[in-house]
């Protein structure tokens, strides 16, 4: 598995780059996300990979970062979801706007994505509830912190989520946690107030 490139960009036409990595020319789709992140023609760069081979075809796909590749394989594990049309959501939407249309149930907003009808949305919503992380500090519609600022906080709402709790329950676990507290310590102590409710 080819996981990371770094080298020179020496072609560009979306959605397709081409990396000199010494004197191998490397042909990677990127979705827009990650294009319009990409330097000058000439300049190094590096891309975060997956490879998709197929009976016909090795096909790379290049990500700005280590989480829009991430998002981009629950994006494929979803079933009807391809790489064409993962990129093409990617494409459409960062890795955190995906992962809070997901948590807030936003069909009309993954539904205008091209080649997303109302049943697939319905299916991406359902598949990756609490599957996808966020960069930051985000809100979901209705006013509710996705993730606190520090990364800390971000973490445990992350921990939370991959445990099975929904949002809501994550963001209002970690409202009132100090500020300074540990990751594992956050969970501990937000799975106990959870456990109260």
């Amino acid at each position: 598995m080819i996981g990371r490139l770094t080298g020179k960009l020496i072609e560009k036409q979306p959605p397709q780059v081409v990396v000199d990595v010494g004197g191998v020319g490397y042909e990677v789709d990127v979705p827009m996300t990650t294009f319009y992140q990409l330097p000058a023609l000439g300049q190094n760069t590096t891309l975060f990979t997956h490879l998709v081979v197929r009976e016909d075809a090795h096909l790379l796909f290049g990500f700005a970062s280590k989480e829009e590749r991430q998002t981009f394989r629950q994006l494929i594990k979803v079933s009807g979801i391809g790489a064409k049309i993962a990129l093409a959501i990617l494409s459409g939407m960062t890795a955190d706007e995906l992962a809070i249309a997901v948590a807030s149930e936003d069909i009309k907003r993954l539904s205008s994505v091209p080649g997303i009808g109302k049943k697939t949305a319905e299916r991406l919503v359902l598949e990756l509830r609490g599957k996808l992380a966020t960069g930051g500090n985000l809100t979901v519609p209705g006013g509710l912190p996705f993730a606190a600022t520090p990364d800390e906080k971000s973490d445990i709402v992350n921990a939370l989520l991959a445990l099975g709790y929904n949002d809501k329950e994550a963001s209002a676990a970690t409202k009132s946690l100090p500020a300074d507290v540990t990751v594992s310590e956050g969970v501990r102590l937000a799975l106990k107030s959870l456990m109260k409710g």
